[in-house]
């Protein structure tokens, strides 16, 4: 019964992350503005819910909150990429791209981990480059969202690599508040020199109300609940039903947006290629694992 819940809470805030991509275009502000109140909102909530719901402390050390903070700048980074990248094509291309993900996570984790290179996971990245090569041949016009398509899914892998570097110093609570609050900071001093502080005052009040939304029931909430969720599931589960967030996304945009989201046949050929990839990839690291438990 626990289970059952559980995946079907699991399945429920995937579809909120895959959601996320459609109040990117919703949201008329531009992506600078749109992640700096989303980061502001989010940790924002997230303290209030660490403080006086759940009231635990949120003292760290200096040098992890330095770590943190490195990590929240490649997380906003990465939201920076990934809502411009909507803003100048659309949800189907930023969502494919995300696949990347998977691929440079095969190259980075031998890296920063210092573990053998997974053969699965090399033939695993030739067929997503191969996929990225026909949706970039067949959907040229969107070059531009492709290019920061694929920056986005480079700097959300370098955040979630690192952040597996860090679990366990502090509360999953505390690492998710600090990198989203250290973020917001990164973004605030970026924007103080540029001198795009400013704009952040531009925005209306439907594109608030919006991102408010954002960053609680599609941001703090999906973020906090999957921390829960881990006493219940495998990583695995997880990480094999987070990959549905694309499918989620690219159907829920074409039904809501309609023509400015249809793409050719090749883009969901390739596409529905690099996803079952990756399926199959965490099947098969599924089953080495197993066997090295029997083992």
């Amino acid at each position: 019964m626990f289970k059952n819940s559980a995946l079907f809470r699991l399945h429920l805030i995937v579809f909120l992350w895959g959601f996320t991509a459609i109040l990117g275009k919703l949201i008329h502000a531009n992506a600078q503005i749109l992640v700096f109140y989303r980061m502001f909102f989010a940790a924002l909530f997230l303290f209030v819910f660490i403080r006086f719901i759940k009231k635990d402390r949120l003292s760290i050390s200096k040098k992890l909150f330095l770590q943190l903070a490195v990590i929240g700048g490649f997380m906003a980074f990465h939201w920076l990429c990934f809502f411009y990248s909507i803003k100048v094509s659309n949800v189907a291309i930023a969502l494919s791209c995300l696949s990347l993900s998977t691929l440079f996570a095969a190259i980075l984790e031998p890296i920063i981990f210092r573990r053998k290179i997974d053969i699965s996971e090399v033939i695993m990245g030739i067929v997503i480059v191969i996929c990225m090569g026909l949706i970039f041949k067949t959907e040229f016009h969107y070059k531009v969202g492709i290019f920061f398509g694929v920056l986005a899914a480079l700097f959300g892998t370098i955040f979630s690599v690192f952040n597996g570097k860090i679990y366990g110093k502090t509360s999953a609570e505390n690492i998710i508040f600090y990198e989203i609050f250290s973020g917001f900071l990164i973004l605030s001093v970026f924007y103080l020199f540029t001198g795009q502080l400013s704009q952040v005052y531009e925005i209306s009040y439907r594109d608030l109300a919006l991102i408010i939304l954002l960053a609680s029931l599609f941001t703090a909430f999906p973020m906090l609940e999957s921390v829960k969720l881990m006493k219940y599931i495998s990583p695995f589960t997880l990480i094999l039903t987070v990959n549905l967030e694309p499918v989620y996304g690219i159907i829920l945009a074409f039904f809501i947006f309609g023509e400015s989201e249809e793409m050719s046949p090749i883009f969901y050929a390739a596409s529905s290629v690099m996803i079952m990839a990756i399926v199959a990839n965490g099947v098969i690291k599924a089953r080495k694992a197993t066997k090295k438990l029997e083992i």
